[in-house]
């Protein structure tokens, strides 16, 4: 069922940007490699928690593989082969060069995703009990 979570979804928005300002702005071998890789994963994890009241493993999870998949798509050339090199657009959103490093960055993504959740729900309780 579709339930609207503004939390996730202001998130979502506010990771969209900086993603998009690394990606105009930055061209060097850390941030815009790394950092970039890492935040995709909390990026689409919050859009879809924006939506979908999931559980935070089964999400998380469900990110990191879908990340995997795009970089084995990668390795296997998806973009040259359905000739869409020339569509900026799509050749950025899937991606044109496989790096294994990437499936470590997006390892990461989802761990810190997982670190965060787990920090949030530990902390609501006390959060709850400080209201009183």
């Amino acid at each position: 069922m579709i339930t609207f979570n503004p939390k996730y979804f202001y998130l979502a928005i506010a990771l969209f940007l900086i993603e998009t300002l690394i990606a105009l702005f930055l061209d060097d071998r850390i941030i815009r490699p790394l950092v970039g890789d890492v935040l995709v994963i909390p990026l689409i994890y919050c859009f879809i928690k924006a939506f979908w009241p999931l559980r935070p493993a089964p999400a998380a999870l469900l990110v990191f593989a879908f990340a995997c998949l795009l970089e084995a798509l990668q390795y296997l050339r998806l973009v040259d082969r359905l000739g869409l090199q020339d569509n900026p657009l799509l050749a950025t959103i899937l991606g044109t060069t496989f790096d294994g490093k990437d499936i470590l960055a997006y390892g990461i993504g989802a761990a810190l995703v997982l670190l965060a959740e787990h920090h949030c729900l530990k902390q609501a309780p006390t959060l709850g009990r400080q209201r009183q």
